[in-house]
């Protein structure tokens, strides 16, 4: 076992570098999720203002609208595959921009959750497959 030497003075090296967010990556979609759980409910909310929310919270990320509007499409199908219907999440476009609107109902929190575990674990596996094959877990 490698015995390290404390070194005064010397800086926290876990500075992380930039990451762009891609569609199809969960651990974006994992942050678009988190924050759309939050957002009001029964309303157009723009998806500028979105983009604009993640980018201010993820300082170490950069959102584009395209990214998080794949994210909302991938969790519309999702709702349309468990409830069958359309309503519950909406894709529209007004004067300002693409909305989302989120059904305001009980069913919507839950269903929420659900999906950002089922991203969360998408990233542990992720995280688990790098470790595996960059040598990390013996």
């Amino acid at each position: 076992m490698l015995t390290l030497r404390d070194v005064p003075g010397l800086p926290d090296p876990d500075i992380r570098p930039p990451v762009v967010a891609e569609s199809g990556d969960p651990f974006a979609a994992l942050r678009v999720v988190h924050l759309l759980a939050q957002v009001p409910r029964g309303q157009p909310v723009r998806v500028r203002d979105i983009v604009d929310a993640l980018n201010a919270r993820w300082l170490d990320w950069s959102f584009d609208r395209r990214v998080v509007l794949d994210a909302i499409v991938q969790l519309q199908a999702n709702w349309m595959t468990d409830y069958r219907t359309v309503e519950g999440i909406r894709i529209g476009s007004e004067a300002q921009g693409e909305t989302v609107w989120i059904e305001d109902s009980s069913r919507v929190d839950p269903w929420f959750v659900l999906q950002a575990r089922a991203l969360a674990e998408a990233c542990k596996g992720r995280l688990r497959e790098f470790a595996r094959d960059e040598g990390g877990i013996p």
